[in-house]
Order: structure tokens, then C-alpha cells, then sequence
């Protein structure tokens, strides 16, 4: 399966991201599977958590035959390289970087860079990126997502990222967005697999809201 085939794949099944910052190599199965269990398809360990290409090992041993595991703050070709060797399978990034997009796509793996501007948009897509990661969403309302969609392919995913709830995604998808990135409303380091499932859960049901 090539790298857009498996993006597209695990979006279809679940269109959000679990963003797990901070999650140490101790709880990362756990909480992987607690993830897995409460609907999501696709998960990203920033690497500035503890120990992160440990903890992308280890979900990628437990996970990645059910589910899409990589990387995320991901902001040097270097990082690409070690996240692969880990075992990740998407690089997320929260700038537009055509050496970091160029350097995924080159290793097989899914590229989603951050981007805020149309032109910024374009040249991650010319730089080889298979997903668009609208970041910070905090300052984007449905309006832009929707201004966005008229000018970017209507096949590249746009993922929307920063202050996501579950009451708050409706508005975005009906403007376009294809899902959405998730970091401390469903994980944050302490927080028990029963607590982490449970946020999930909520996303999930959010999705038909």
C-alpha cells in the first residue's frame, strides 16, 4: 500500500488524529490501544515527548497493522530518517518545511505539514505532501476552511488542528475540512487509558454531531 492509499485508508475508517505529546515510553501501548479502542485510526507522538522514537517503536510493534503511527513536531530531514528507522509511517509538522515534505515522500512514508495560507498550501503539495495540517485552527473559523477548499485540490485532505472539541467539528466538516488533529482534549501525559478511551469515544460521536 502506497503512502496515500494508506492515508486515505485510515481516514475513511476514522478522520482524526490522537496527537499524544508528552506520552513516555511507559504508557505508550496503553494508551495507544486505549486510542485504537475509542475509534482512532491514526496516531502521532510529537518528538518533543519523552523518548519519542521509543515510544513510536513501541506503538508501531503493538499498532501498525491496525492503525497509521508516526511522528509529529517533526522539523528537520534528519528526524524523517530516524522516525522511519523507528518504525513511523507519518511525518506531521507544524510549519511548511519542502525539504522536511520532499524528504518523507522520498522514504515512502505520509507527509502532513502544517500550513495557514494558500501559498503555503501549494508548495507543500508541490514538495510532495499527501495532507494539509491547518495550523493553529484557534485563529481559522469554518470561513477560511471553506475559502481554502475553493482554491486547494478537493483530493488532498485538510486537517484541521488547534482547539478542535467535540461540539466544534460539525461546523468545519460542512465547510470542507476532511477531519481533524487532537492534543489535550484526548490525551494528556497522567491521564489513565480509561480517561484517554473515554475522550476518544467523544470525539468519535462528535464526528456526527
Amino acid at each position: 500500500m502506497n503512502p496515500n492509499e494508506e492515508l486515505q485508508r485510515r481516514l475513511s475508517e476514522c478522520p482524526l488524529v490522537a496527537i499524544i505529546r508528552g506520552v513516555t515510553p511507559t504508557d505508550a501501548e496503553a494508551i495507544g490501544e486505549a486510542i485504537y479502542g475509542g475509534g482512532i485510526r491514526i496516531i502521532e507522538v510529537p518528538l518533543n515527548s519523552p523518548d519519542p522514537l521509543e515510544s513510536i517503536g513501541i506503538l508501531a510493534r503493538s499498532l501498525g497493522d491496525r492503525a497509521l503511527i508516526g511522528a509529529g513536531t517533526v522539523l528537520s530531514v534528519d528526524d524523517v530518517a530516524r522516525v522511519r528507522d523507528a518504525g513511523g509511517r507519518i511525518i506531521v509538522s507544524p510549519n511548511t518545511d519542502t525539504e522536511v515534505i520532499a524528504a518523507a515522500a522520498a522514504a515512502g512514508l505520509v507527509s502532513a505539514p502544517g500550513f495557514y495560507t494558500p501559498s503555503e498550501g501549494f508548495e507543500a503539495l508541490k514538495a510532495g505532501a499527501h495532507a494539509l495540517k491547518l495550523f493553529p485552527a484557534e485563529a481559522a473559523s469554518p470561513a477560511v476552511v471553506k475559502a481554502m477548499r475553493a482554491v486547494l485540490p478537493k483530493t488532498v485532505p485538510v486537517l484541521v488542528v488547534g482547539g478542535v472539541k467535540p461540539g466544534n467539528m460539525r461546523a468545519y466538516l460542512d465547510a470542507g475540512a476532511s477531519g481533524f488533529g487532537l492534543g489535550s482534549g484526548v490525551y494528556k501525559p497522567g491521564q489513565s487509558a480509561a480517561e484517554v478511551a473515554a475522550q476518544a469515544e467523544a470525539y468519535v460521536r462528535g464526528l456526527s454531531g
